[in-house]
């Protein structure tokens, strides 16, 4: 696929953060696709804080990766593989939970080109929160932690500005959550107060 082969250039096996700054540099600026995944990387759906600069300085140490359709890319509960994060380029990726009580996973939401996965694992190192399985063909860019520690020294204002907007984006959907809970809440309560007018307990009576 063209926008694999091209992202930064001929491929690395060592890793992109493993190139001189120069060559990193070189090698995004003069690749059209590495551009384009830097404007996916600022997707609203990805890190929209980051400037146009500040994304193709993060995409220069991505490493550009395939997955084939019903691979899984994140298993919920792995604590020994969490240090990588994946934005989806092309394809699209489920995002499915196991909840107590239930055999089967929940799907949670199915995720395009300009969608990040992982990147909560990456900042904490916590075990992975869902399952991310690739129901197309997927293409993608992987920032690992080893990539992340080599921008924090080599650009530490764009680190800290990624960083940022990542919390940002935690911290969004955190709220998101609560707001969720809430509402649960309150359809649990109203729920209870009309089963009392139905069902009415013994104390209810007296």
């Amino acid at each position: 696929m063209a926008l694999f082969d091209k992202l930064f250039g001929s491929r690395n096996d060592d890793g992109p953060e493993s190139r001189l700054p120069a060559d990193r540099r070189a090698a995004v600026d003069r690749s059209a696709s590495a551009h384009d995944a830097a404007r996916l990387l600022r997707a609203p759906t990805a890190l929209m804080q980051l400037s146009e600069a500040e994304a193709l300085t993060v995409v220069g140490f991505m490493r550009p990766q395939r997955f084939k359709s019903g691979t899984t890319i994140i298993r919920q509960g792995e604590t020994a593989d969490t240090g990588f994060m994946v934005l989806i380029l092309e394809g699209e990726i489920t995002v499915e939970t196991l909840i107590a009580r239930r055999v089967n996973p929940v799907t949670v939401t199915v995720l395009g080109p300009g969608s990040l996965i992982g990147e909560m694992a990456l900042v904490d190192g916590a075990a992975r929160s869902a399952s991310c399985t690739a129901s197309t063909n997927v293409v993608c860019a992987v920032l690992t932690r080893h990539a992340l520690e080599a921008l924090i020294a080599e650009q530490p204002a764009t680190a800290a500005k990624l960083m940022t907007a990542v919390a940002q984006r935690l911290a969004e959907r955190l709220r998101d959550s609560s707001h969720k809970l809430q509402v649960y809440s309150q359809m649990v309560q109203t729920m209870q107060q009309e089963l009392d007018k139905v069902m009415p307990t013994p104390d209810g009576q007296g």
